[in-house]
């Protein structure tokens, strides 16, 4: 292919790049607190528990820096780590070895690359705090 084409293919695929709207879901990833804020939109904070049933467990959501949100039925706990959460990647997979059937405050949970499944790094977990939706009567 001619280097004149070459340059005009690259200039307009840059372009393209440079001026494709942000959607707010992707706006939402980048800004941790706004995802997490997204997530927990119309649920009110409980008291933090120390442990949370493992085996209760139906999801996880990674938000990248920040946190880590499990869902029990409709309940969210979130988990901000006391250090480290600067390690955490929404595309980790998480792998937890506990002994019993609960997750709690200090267990060790290891992140590994999605694609390489090499671990990158891990964090202790601080308290779960629960929100949850306000029963309308």
């Amino acid at each position: 292919m001619p280097k004149i084409f070459q340059m005009l293919f690259g200039a307009a695929a840059l372009t393209l790049v440079a001026t494709t709207p942000t959607s707010p879901a992707t706006a939402a990833r980048a800004d941790p607190d706004a995802e997490l804020q997204r997530l927990l939109e119309g649920r009110a904070a409980g008291k933090p528990i120390d442990c949370i049933s493992l085996p209760n467990v139906t999801g996880n959501t990674i938000v990248t820096g920040r946190a880590v949100v499990y869902r029990i039925g409709t309940r969210l706990y979130v988990n901000v780590p006391p250090e480290g959460a600067k390690q955490l990647n929404r595309d980790d997979i998480i792998v937890t070895r506990t002994f019993g059937s609960n997750l709690c405050r200090g267990d060790i949970i290891r992140l590994l690359d999605r694609t390489s499944t090499i671990p990158h790094g891990f964090v202790a977990l601080g308290q779960f705090v629960p929100y949850t939706k306000p029963r309308s009567d």
